[in-house]
């Protein structure tokens, strides 16, 4: 069982990593503005936490023998197909639960570094018209 929980996070983590890389990528772009940039990295990041929750709702539906986890482990299981297709499904749907725990944290972060620095930029323009 942990063979296969750990192929499964394997595979998202994967995927999380592309997903990271083009947020990163975007956030990098938008640089010279880090409140926009952080703005634009937590909403990317609550998509990628979206897209994970839907993923996990889709798992113990899908045709695992689809996914790269069958692949890897599904193979050399040897319980009928409907006992992998449960087994797996529900692994899957936990790890993407899992996963899009971790993005909401990240998303969370992301969405209270922008507030914070919007809040000391807007102070610092208050402060700046005081003293003019």
């Amino acid at each position: 069982m942990e063979r296969i929980i750990a192929v499964a996070d394997q595979t998202i983590r994967r995927a999380c990593g592309f997903a990271g890389l083009a947020v990163g990528a975007t956030m990098l772009a938008l640089s010279f503005d880090l409140v926009l940039a952080l703005r634009v990295g937590a909403v990317m990041t609550t998509g990628v936490c979206v897209v994970l929750f839907v993923q996990s709702l889709r798992a113990p539906q899908q045709d695992v023998r689809r996914t790269e986890l069958y692949s890897v482990v599904g193979r050399s299981l040897t319980l009928p197909r409907e006992r992998t297709q449960r087994l797996l499904g529900e692994v899957l749907a936990d790890r993407y639960l899992w996963h899009a725990d971790r993005a909401a944290l990240a998303a969370l972060g992301l969405w209270s570094g922008a507030f914070l620095l919007w809040l000391l930029r807007l102070l610092r323009e208050l402060l700046a018209s005081v003293q003019a």
